[in-house]
Order: structure tokens, then C-alpha cells, then sequence
């Protein structure tokens, strides 16, 4: 059962930058005015993907993040490089990867708890900081040639500790910088900034090895975390009507603490309990992790079927790959369009991209099966704009963090064991098995959930008309 709602309380209030401090100006989207329907001014850019680039504060963000996204994946693109130099061994490698997430799937409450208690400004410019050092404190020990596999994985350890705490804060940030109905585009821009990231990344990393050695393509990284914390002293928070002072709470006259406050304050059980109370929250995790383990592990089940039962080569599952990421950013823009999406909407897109899959699984043709991830990866692409819309801006602001810390151990959890299982299943059905299998399965999922939101809408009891007076 849950608890009688609080009385209204004032909210604390908002984050401004000090006078004096502010940041180069970053031109916006030009805005255009038309008559709305009663003929009241109307921005005709309300729906428009970019729309929350009119924001400067995000405008900066997206910067920074662009920068941080370029020095992570090139250091991700050198340690790979590096574990394999010192140890020799492509199971080190992966190791490495499984330590720095293990602390995600272990400590990603406790990360989200901290994010809920320590103001959203500060808590992301210090986890950036300390990844930064961490990032220094790599550059150097390669530079002295005095990294070794244990430091190495102690160094991973720690990086994924600090990002229980760095994921969250740096999400809702983003998200804090903007109105509400313009945070389906912040998040699908995100989206977008994070692929432009990857890819220049990926690309930076092979020609900085290659001229400077890998000790300063860790420095490089550590310089990005350094920017974002320097911008985000700098950034201005939107005032959101869930943010808008209210009249004081009686109950907290006598000087105790309110209960926004005493919400922050509280533990990671707390966000568990909010978690599972949560219907909408718990069948979008539903829908999600099915969708992720099923679903969505297209580079092992669509590389086996290319160069399998497809008969064609590794060059072949390299424009089916280059589909899949056209797809995907086709996907977050027309994601930006939205505004209040729904749990129903991501079951949608969730069970039409499950039907494509099963045909995919059955393409008889590599041009058939190209012609059918397009489709799919725009269709995953909308589905996570609006599921990453519902997580973050469903929750009251206090308990944020801790649904982020909840929904981080989750998902490393189901993305550790969606890949083992897909091979498994592999090995007993074949690739177009697994495809038609768990397609066949998200459908199902989706419309079961469907049928059991409906009987349970019908059970409740209708309510009482009031008595005319």
C-alpha cells in the first residue's frame, strides 16, 4: 500500500550560476512564431527534434558531452589495445570489460542514493573530476611503463564505481536543463551526441596510438572529463512546474526536515520499494530487458546469419552494421518529435520491431534482410528515447537517482546475461531460430502485459458520483 500524499512544500531553489560567470554565447535554432488554433502565438518549432537546443545551457552541454564521448571511446578503443599488449590474452580483455561494469549490476543503488542526497551540479562535476584523475593517473603509469594487469583491473574497478555515481548524475543533469516536454529531445540529442562521439572516438584513437603512443590518449580522456567539469559551474537549470516554489508545509514549522528532504536523504531500499510500486515503471523494465536479451544482440545473431546460412562475408555483416547505426540515428531524431511518451507506446515500437525481427530471421536474401533493419533499428531507436523519457521524468525529482540506480543494475544484469544466453540458444536453434524465437517472445510479452493492464482497469471498482447539492 502506499502512503497518504504530503502536504505541498516549497521546493529548494534552483541552481543559478554566481553573477559575473557565464559562458560564450552558442547560437540557437532560429524560432519561428505561427497563430495557434485560438490565435494565440504558438512556437512552431514545439515539435521539432532540435528543439531543445534552444536552451544555451544545453547547448553547451551537448558540447561537452561530445567531448567526453570522444575521450571515452578512445580510451575504451586503447585499453582494449593495451590489456591485450600486457597480457596476450583476448580473455583479458573481456575480463577488464566485466570489472569496470561489475560494480554497475552490485552498486548502482547505492550510486543512485548519492545522487539523490548531494546536490545534481556538484555531485556530476566532482564524479567527472575523479574520472579525470583516474584517466591521469593511467596516462602516467603507462608513460613510466609501470601498469600491470592487476593495477589495470584495480584502475577499471574503480572507474566503474565512480560511474554508478557519474551515470545518473550526468543523465538527469541533461535533463534538468531543459522543461519537461522538451526533454524527449534532450535525451534523443544525447543519443546522437553520444554516436558522433563513439564514431570520432573509435576514429581519433587509432591515429593518436599511432603518432603518440596510448599514454596520451588516456591524457586526452582525462582532459575531456576536466571540460565538462568546467562547464557545468556554468549552467543554468530550468524552472520545471514540478520545481515551482509552493506554500510552505505546515508540518515542517517546528524545524524538522520536510519530506522532499527526508526523501533525498533516504536509502537504497527506498528506491527499490518506489521501483516495484510502480507500475509504469516496472512494465517498461519488463518490456525493456525481454526486448534487450532477445532482441537486440544483433551483432552476434545477425553476424552469424549473414555469414551462415546468408553465405555471405564479413563485408556483407559491415553494411548490414552501417544499416543498423543509419537506422538508429534516423530513429533519435524522429524520437526528438516527442513529448509525453507512454509505456504503451514503447510496447508498440517494441512488439512491430519483434515482428520485423522474426521475418528478418527468416529473409531468404541478404537485400531482404538490409530492407528489414532499417526499419528495426529506427523502431528500437524511438523506443529508447521514450523509455529513457518515462524513467527519467516519471519519478518525483527526490527519488530519480535512486529508480537510475535501480534501473543501472538491472540493465548490466540483463546485459551481461542477454549475450551468453543468445549463444546458447544459437548453438541449439541456429541464428534464424534465435531471431524468429525471441521475436515471437517480445511479442508475446508485450501483448500479455496489454491484456493484463486491461483486466486490471476493468477489476478496479468505478468511482462514486458525488451527491448533488
Amino acid at each position: 500500500m502506499t502512503s497518504a500524499p504530503a502536504p505541498p512544500e516549497a521546493a529548494p531553489p534552483v541552481e543559478r550560476p554566481s553573477r559575473g560567470r557565464s559562458l560564450p554565447r552558442i547560437p540557437s535554432p532560429r524560432r519561428t512564431k505561427t497563430a495557434g488554433p485560438e490565435g494565440t502565438p504558438r512556437d512552431k518549432e514545439d515539435r521539432t527534434p532540435w528543439r531543445a537546443l534552444r536552451h544555451r545551457s544545453l547547448r553547451w552541454w551537448s558540447v561537452a558531452n561530445f567531448v567526453s564521448n570522444t575521450g571515452t571511446w578512445m580510451q575504451l578503443t586503447v585499453q582494449n589495445l593495451l590489456v591485450l599488449q600486457i597480457s596476450g590474452s583476448a580473455a583479458a580483455t573481456g575480463l577488464s570489460l566485466s570489472v569496470q561494469a561489475a560494480p554497475g549490476l552490485l552498486l548502482g543503488l547505492a550510486g543512485g542514493a548519492v545522487v539523490d542526497a548531494w546536490p545534481r551540479k556538484l555531485t556530476a562535476a566532482v564524479s567527472q573530476a575523479v574520472l579525470g584523475l583516474v584517466a591521469f593517473v593511467t596516462a602516467a603509469l603507462v608513460a613510466f611503463d609501470m601498469l600491470n594487469m592487476p593495477v589495470l583491473m584495480v584502475l577499471a574497478a574503480v572507474t566503474g564505481l565512480i560511474a554508478t555515481v557519474d551515470g545518473p548524475a550526468t543523465s538527469l543533469l541533461g535533463n534538468d536543463l531543459v522543461p519537461t516536454k522538451d526533454v524527449p529531445s534532450a535525451i534523443a540529442l544525447g543519443s546522437l551526441v553520444h554516436s558522433a562521439g563513439r564514431l570520432t572516438g573509435a576514429a581519433l584513437a587509432g591515429v593518436v596510438v599511432g603518432v603518440f603512443g596510448m599514454a596520451v590518449a588516456y591524457g586526452a580522456n582525462g582532459l575531456s572529463f576536466l571540460f565538462v567539469a568546467a562547464v557545468i559551474p556554468f549552467l543554468k537549470l530550468a524552472v520545471k512546474e514540478e520545481n515551482r516554489p509552493a506554500p510552505a508545509d505546515p508540518a515542517t514549522s517546528d524545524g524538522k526536515p520536510s519530506s522532499r528532504k527526508r526523501a533525498q536523504r533516504g536509502t537504497a531500499r527506498e528506491g527499490i520499494a518506489f521501483f516495484v510500486q510502480r507500475p509504469r515503471l516496472v512494465a517498461l523494465a519488463v518490456i525493456t530487458g525481454v526486448s534487450a536479451i532477445f532482441g537486440r544482440n544483433y551483432s552476434l545473431t545477425l553476424a552469424v546469419l549473414v555469414t551462415g546460412p546468408l553465405a555471405s562475408g564479413q563485408e556483407a555483416f559491415g553494411t548490414v552494421s552501417t544499416i543498423l547505426a543509419g537506422g538508429g540515428i534516423a530513429g533519435a531524431i524522429l524520437a526528438g518529435r516527442l513529448q509525453k511518451p507512454s509505456v504503451r507506446l514503447v510496447g508498440t515500437l517494441a512488439a512491430t520491431g519483434a515482428l520485423l525481427q522474426v521475418a528478418a530471421g527468416f529473409s531468404p536474401s541478404l537485400f531482404l534482410l538490409m530492407l528489414l533493419v532499417a526499419p528495426m533499428a529506427v523502431l528500437e531507436s524511438i523506443s529508447d528515447t521514450a523509455g529513457t523519457t518515462i524513467l527519467q521524468t516519471d519519478p518525483p525529482p527526490e527519488m530519480r537517482g535512486r529508480v537510475l540506480g535501480v534501473w543501472r543494475s538491472a540493465s548490466t544484469g540483463w546485459g551481461l546475461a542477454g549475450p551468453a544466453l543468445i549463444g546458447v540458444l544459437m548453438e541449439v536453434v541456429g541464428p534464424r531460430g534465435t531471431l524468429a524465437a525471441g521475436g515471437v517472445l517480445i511479442a508475446l510479452v508485450v501483448v500479455a502485459g496489454r491484456v493484463l493492464h486491461t483486466t486490471r482497469n476493468r477489476a478496479l471498482p468505478e468511482p462514486v458520483p458525488a451527491p448533488a447539492t
